[in-house]
């Protein structure tokens, strides 16, 4: 009778042990792995949009976007200032600072960012005034956030997340259009 009581006390620890095993090892796999976050412009409007005359080829004008830093973790995100830019043909036309702040675990944090935009900052572009007679403008935008994801105060990992967007700035209606990031 002794000797059942052992067996099953036995296997209950073993049961036990064998249960804290898949606990630990969905947690390591799921709550522990740490990636980096998404950053994406979710809207683009334009203010005080002012260009030249049909011969000329400048424009200028105010982006005001809403900034988003998906932090899909299960710790917060906390990034220090960065810089988002907007460029033409390669060239930056325009930038901004994006302060510094901390995304909450798995949520997005957004921020209202305003980009003054000028043609004038392009050097030997050729295509401008083409692009600006079909009456729409080819834009793109960068930024890369740096900074910590801290699990549990105790993990601490540097992630970055980088935003490339394309979109169309289309001079007739003055709005962005076709904005999409990777």
């Amino acid at each position: 009778m002794k000797r059942e009581g052992n067996k099953k006390c036995l296997t209950y620890v073993a049961i036990f042990i064998v249960f804290q095993i898949i606990v630990i090892t969905i947690f390591a796999l799921t709550v522990m792995k740490i990636k980096g976050p998404k950053v994406r412009f979710q809207t683009v409007t334009v203010n005080n949009f002012n260009s030249g005359n049909s011969n000329s080829s400048s424009f200028s004008a105010d982006l005001v976007t809403k900034f988003a830093v998906k932090n899909t973790n299960f710790g917060h995100f906390k990034y220090p200032n960065s810089t988002v830019s907007i460029l033409y043909d390669g060239q930056v036309i325009g930038s901004a600072d994006v302060p510094s702040q901390k995304a909450k675990a798995r949520s997005t944090r957004r921020t209202d960012i305003t980009i003054s935009i000028s043609s004038d900052k392009l050097t030997g572009t050729t295509n401008l005034l083409s692009a600006i007679n079909a009456g729409v403008v080819n834009l793109t935008s960068e930024s890369t956030l740096k900074g910590k994801v801290e699990l549990m105060k105790i993990i601490k990992k540097n992630k970055s997340g980088k935003m490339s967007c394309t979109m169309s700035l289309n001079l007739s209606t003055k709005a962005v259009e076709n904005l999409k990031c990777k």
